[in-house]
């Protein structure tokens, strides 16, 4: 019989490409990778791997394997799901991805939305940036993921994945509260910027905003904090743009501008289709739902037109 564990390392590399990759994700070392699938080709009796460079490629055998791999890991998840649904509680162990302005507005809420409704039920959040938190969703790093979509800015739903929309989530212009507010936004071509990293979803959405409005942001300040963003506006040293998200508790002493359009961004939970009736899974979503209701952002001062 197959080992599991094993078919598992052959289909991380099947996405990943590199056995330090895949021992990363799977906090094995090189070496262990190489000999557990060593190990595999024995139970197999195939050759499922080729030397390319330094590298390997998996053989047509190894293919056909990977694509019985992701039947049999959905499967097994699905099998989990039933047993937990026969349980008289929600309980054990949920791991969740997120990135930091649901860390810092709604899931402290769905925390403890979850422990009066849950008590058995222990959340483990970790931060990370959604691309990267997508890669550990399949890796089995995480269970459920927490993610989010700019405008314009479409992501792929990928197979295996359940995802389901959260809310939607108005995107704002925001200025010190001394500044005063301009006609267009084209007039803060020459003001100091915060916003996130050039190669972010959210500092890419930034930055294509000032740029189909004709100019290229001045960006003093560079990193992927929303409240550092926030705490710069507030201090009068940049103007940003921001989810409305966290202006409820986050940004006071500052002022709230509507972007061009109204612009939203939406978010989400995505997690592996065979876990999505999971009773703790169900239990998350549920919470962050509820607790995303109770948010109200605030209106902005006034609606910039282009």
């Amino acid at each position: 019989m197959l080992n599991v564990a094993r078919l598992r390392i052959l289909w991380e590399l099947s996405r990943r490409g590199t056995l330090a990759e895949v021992a990363a994700a799977l906090s094995y070392t090189p070496s262990a990778v190489s000999q557990q699938l060593s190990l595999l080709e024995r139970e197999t009796g195939v050759v499922l791997l080729e030397r390319v460079g330094r590298g390997v490629r998996l053989t047509d055998h190894a293919q056909a394997l990977v694509e019985h791999t992701e039947v049999i890991l959905a499967r097994l998840e699905e099998a989990e799901t039933g047993l937990a649904q026969l349980a008289p509680t929600v309980r054990g162990v949920l791991r969740v991805g997120s990135f930091p302005t649901v860390v810092l507005t709604i899931a402290p809420t769905a925390l403890t939305l979850l422990a009066q409704r849950h008590p058995e039920l222990d959340v483990e959040i970790t931060q990370r940036e959604v691309g990267e938190a997508h890669s550990g969703l399949l890796s089995h790093q995480f269970d459920v993921i927490v993610g989010e979509e700019y405008p314009g800015m479409p992501e792929a739903i990928l197979d295996g994945v359940d995802r389901a929309e959260l809310l939607s989530d108005p995107l704002r212009l925001v200025l010190p509260l001394d500044m005063p507010i301009p006609s267009r936004l084209a007039d803060l071509a020459q003001s100091p910027w915060s916003l996130d990293p050039a190669d972010s979803p959210t500092g890419r959405w930034s930055r294509g905003v000032c740029r189909a409005v004709g100019f290229e942001p001045r960006v003093q300040f560079e990193a992927p904090n929303p409240l550092l963003h926030a705490h710069l506006v507030r201090t009068g040293h940049a103007v940003s743009m921001l989810p409305a998200l966290i202006a409820s508790g986050h940004l006071d002493g500052t002022t709230l501008v509507g972007l061009p359009g109204d612009p939203q961004r939406t978010l989400y939970t995505a997690v592996r289709s065979g876990r999505a009736d999971h009773p703790a899974i169900r239990a998350f979503r549920r919470a962050l739902t509820d607790a995303a209701r109770m948010e109200e952002a605030p209106e902005p001062v006034v609606r910039l037109v282009q």
